[in-house]
């Protein structure tokens, strides 16, 4: 095994219980006043399926030592993947200016019940991948009037730009990026 110092420095964290990870349904998402901001989430986002695959290309497909919560490894790709639908899709709704966003699935039933047993974490991280690239590809695209527009998010109950939302996706990414950080730990103890 090669030596990780982001692994190893994040590891040494965790075992000194300094560092703790907000509940995502605990955080709070202020409005983003300038959208001269969003080329930089458009980067980050973009580069989210780069830095997924690295975290997981050493990751077995069938290993069960990483689980936390029921989830391992191999189900936060595919709940990363399976929201890119609903992403996209609120994108649009604020692109068309509807006046609510569509309510996601709180219980993240899909990602339970998802029968990820005849795919691997390389054709789930492409699928991902394709996605992504599909909702940066139209971010760039969009223009000044469209980012002005705003639709209620449904379970925060504010008005949210697509800047805002962008902004909560990349967030959600780093949430989940975090989370498989924390599960590879587990794997090399």
């Amino acid at each position: 095994m090669v030596f990780n110092p982001t692994l190893h420095s994040f590891n040494h964290f965790l075992q000194r219980k300094m560092l703790k990870k907000t509940n995502w349904f605990d955080r709070i998402f202020i409005p983003i006043q300038d959208n001269g901001l969003l080329p930089g989430i458009i980067e980050r986002l973009d580069g989210t399926p780069i830095r997924l695959n690295t975290k997981v290309k050493h990751v077995s497909d069938d290993d069960k030592r990483s689980y936390v919560g029921g989830w391992g490894i191999k189900q936060e790709v595919a709940h990363l993947m399976l929201l890119e639908t609903l992403w996209f899709a609120r994108l649009q709704q604020i692109a068309h200016g509807e006046e609510y966003l569509i309510p996601g699935d709180l219980t993240n039933r899909a990602t339970h019940e998802a029968d990820l047993s005849g795919i691997t974490l390389a054709e789930l991280s492409e699928d991902f991948a394709q996605k992504r690239y599909k909702m940066t590809n139209w971010l760039q695209k969009c223009t000044a009037s469209t980012l002005e527009n705003t639709a209620l998010h449904p379970r925060l109950l504010t008005p949210m730009r697509i800047i805002d939302l962008a902004y909560f996706v990349a967030e959600h990414d780093d949430h989940h990026l975090a989370q498989i950080t924390f599960l590879r730990t587990l794997r090399s103890t």
